[in-house]
């Protein structure tokens, strides 16, 4: 029994034939220093492609370092970047392939844009607007046109082609029975229709319009019974009701809500005076009855509607220049001139010294009374110094009355910095006709407008008031509720651009801008410890033609400063004011704004409708 327990508790040998797993880390790739600098060439290769706008030709190199130098995490970062702007700047070209009708274009470019980035949301939506675009192009097949009024079509007349001219002067029973018989129509009256005399002359006209001059004439309106039959009856809104022939119309409301549905409803009975409707909005599907003039006018006006309003995209580049240059020139001449007394000076410098002098005399360097040699090797052994002989003197007189004449330093400036920089920043807005899109471009700047401060606040303990105590503490109050703590109240100020654009897209093509533009900056001075700011602001409306651009430029701030440096009067003297010292600084900063509408979506065609005269005789004209 033992023995059992024991050989349990063995640990059982795994079998011959099982193999033994173990996990084992692939050895992470350490890059050689070869591999390193040709990935860091590679990274600035891809700089300078993407600078040049080769967003792809510099993702490839990108890649490539990535792959050389795993470690370096500036490398794929890089790579999303530039990947991002491919995608970007292939959008962009296949909207303006697209707007230009050049499909296949645009259909290639966003492809390529999905193979960079498979996952982009955005070139979805653009695929799906280039299909509904191609399938809206299709033209309607033979089948789809005969089953379109299978079930009852339209009656249309088919008149004699050719015009007729008219000088009559007949009953207005007769005369229309004449002017329909003219191009082949016979024309049943109801006896509505007055028998007064009319007099209508008509010269050149083919049915459509002999037709409709009649009816203003005599005040009637027809209706086909067959190709070659018409009942004209007198025009009254009675008579319509009675006649004219009506259809039936269903229209799908497919993606509305309920109250979208019942404002399409309440359009198509209060304008266009629909006789018979019904809503079935579980189904979302109205159906008309009406004449098919009115039904026709319906569908224009709904199809309108459902096509919804012109978008555009506003592709706006912000440039920043700025330019700063120093020029410093000339000679700057002595300032000042030093008289002094040499023996004066003398005995200054050997008394301030009397310890350096003794040992200079007793290691034999110089005779006692040797007064030149002394102050030579104390000037030249550094541990005395003078500034009246850093710059060379000037001497004159003898004995006791020997001085001297040390002019100041002199100094020649030759000096240029120049520099130039140069801010990009790269917008889009999409939006509306006549929608309002706002873009800013700056920071947030704090200002505390007010402060708070709680007397009465947790952290404040008053003797006799918040906790225990006499009459006699109640002195120290004042002395507490100084102390209280203070709450700011900050208000964030925008600083920096701020533009808003509003496009209008016209019936000819082109578009509209309403441009607001304000720079704000904080001032040098502030008002009870506010700061002032500055602002600069800008309105304007441009009429840019789509895929063309505006240009929005804007000066911040341009200052010169110049100063001269010389004696006075020598400055002057024509010759010698140029060796003089010009310190020159000169500083500009010009804002740049360019902003190119592209038209993503017409809502209406371009043009403009023809143009319908309305006109009525009178009535009895004889």
């Amino acid at each position: 029994m033992a023995a059992t327990l024991a050989a349990a508790q063995q640990p059982q040998a795994a079998p011959a034939d099982t193999p033994v797993q173990t996990e084992r880390k692939a050895p992470a790739h350490v890059p050689t220093s070869a591999e390193r600098r040709r990935a860091a060439r590679l990274f600035l290769s891809g700089a300078k492609l993407y600078v040049a706008g080769q967003f792809e030709q510099a993702l490839s190199d990108y890649k490539q370092a990535a792959a050389l130098d795993p470690a370096n995490r500036d490398y794929p970062l890089a790579a999303q970047v530039a990947r991002s702007h491919a995608v970007t700047a292939l959008i962009q070209a296949s909207v303006k392939a697209r707007i230009l009708g050049n499909s296949p274009a645009a259909r290639a470019d966003l492809m390529r844009a999905l193979q960079l980035d498979p996952k982009n949301a955005n070139v979805a939506a653009h695929l799906d607007q280039l299909a509904g675009d191609t399938i809206a192009a299709q033209p309607e097949s033979p089948f789809a046109a005969h089953t379109r009024y299978a079930l009852s079509g339209p009656v249309r007349l088919e008149p004699k082609e050719g015009t007729q001219s008219f000088h009559l002067r007949l009953g207005a029973q007769q005369l229309i029975a004449q002017v329909f018989q003219a191009y082949g129509i016979q024309a049943t009256l109801d006896n509505s229709v007055r028998s007064e005399q009319v007099r209508f002359d008509a010269g050149d006209a083919d049915f459509v319009q002999a037709a409709h001059a009649l009816s203003l004439a005599t005040d009637t309106f027809y209706v086909p019974i067959d190709a070659h039959r018409v009942l004209v009856a007198q025009d009254t809104q009675e008579m319509r009701r009675q006649y004219q022939r009506n259809a039936i119309e269903s229209v799908a409301l497919t993606g509305m809500d309920k109250d979208e549905m019942t404002e399409v409803q309440s359009l198509s009975k209060n304008l266009f005076d629909m006789p018979k409707l019904d809503l079935n909005q579980d189904g979302a599907m109205l159906t008309l009855h009406g004449p098919v003039s009115t039904l026709s006018a319906f569908n224009e006006t709904y199809r309108g509607l459902a096509a919804g309003r012109p978008e555009v995209l506003l592709d706006v580049k912000i440039i920043e220049l700025a330019h700063s240059a120093q020029t410093n020139t000339g000679v700057t001449p002595p300032q000042t001139v030093t008289a002094f007394n040499v023996y004066a000076e003398e005995q200054s410098i050997l008394n301030a010294n009397e310890s350096l002098v003794q040992e200079i005399i007793s290691s034999g360097l110089a005779a006692p009374g040797d007064t030149l040699a002394i102050l030579g090797i104390l000037l030249a052994s550094g541990e005395v110094s003078s500034s009246l002989f850093s710059n060379g003197i000037a001497l004159f007189g003898g004995g006791t009355t020997l001085s001297g004449l040390s002019p100041g330093p002199a100094t020649l400036n030759l000096n240029l910095n120049s520099s130039d920089s140069r801010d990009l920043d790269d917008y889009q807005l999409r939006l509306e006709d006549n929608e309002e899109g706002t873009l800013k471009s700056g920071t947030s700047y704090p200002i505390m407008t007010a402060s708070y401060s709680n007397p009465l606040s947790g952290s404040t303990s008053i003797a006799g008031l918040t906790s225990a105590g006499t009459s006699g503490t109640l002195s120290g109050i004042l002395s507490e509720l100084s102390t209280a703590p203070s709450i700011p109240m900050i208000q964030y100020q925008d600083l920096g651009l701020t533009l808003k654009a509003t496009p209008r897209v016209l019936r000819s093509g082109d578009v509209a801008l309403n441009i607001d533009m304000k720079i704000t900056s904080l001032g040098a001075s502030s008002l009870n410890g506010i700061p002032l700011l500055n602002q600069d602001t800008y309105s304007g409306v441009a009429t840019v033609p789509a895929n063309g651009a505006v240009v929005v430029a804007s000066e911040m701030d341009a200052s010169e400063i110049r100063a001269v440096s010389g004696t006075p009067g020598l400055s002057e003297i024509p010759g010698f004011d140029n060796a003089t010292d010009k310190d020159t600084q000169k500083q500009s900063d010009t804002l740049l704004i360019v902003i190119t509408p592209h038209v993503v979506r017409n809502g209406h065609g371009l043009g403009h409708s023809p143009m319908v005269p309305l006109a009525r005789t009178a009535q009895g004209e004889h």
